[in-house]
């Protein structure tokens, strides 16, 4: 049984010394020649003339976090398309119950008017 974790073992020793290695290596070895035009913000060939740390409105959150719960359960659905025919009427009802929340939800930030842009 302990030999079958072996490949395990092996892997979070190796993941940590490549860390290390992709990270370190190039900080190490690579050229470093500090300027003050180096360490001046650069954004599309222009010098910013606004401070990155204004106030964005919530809009811009609010939409990524809707992006991102909605985005999500798409991924729910490969393992259900994976092992549908497996799962039959059991697994074709579970998915129907999924949606139905995934469609209530989108439901109740639609009424709440997160889609919405000006207020």
């Amino acid at each position: 049984m302990p030999a079958s974790y072996l490949p395990l073992l092996i892997l979070f020793i190796v993941i940590p010394l490549f860390v290390v290695v992709a990270i370190g290596f190039p900080t190490v070895m690579g050229p470093h020649h500090p300027s003050k035009i180096k360490g001046e913000p650069y954004e599309s060939g222009l010098t910013p003339f606004v401070s990155s740390r204004r106030r964005f409105p919530i809009h811009y959150y609010m939409t990524a976090v809707l992006f991102m719960i909605f985005d999500i359960e798409v991924i729910f659905l490969f393992p259900w398309a994976v092992l549908a025919r497996k799962l039959k009427v059991f697994g074709l009802a579970e998915m129907g119950l999924f949606f139905l929340i995934l469609i209530l939800g989108y439901f109740y930030a639609w009424r709440k008017g997160a889609f919405t842009w000006e207020r």
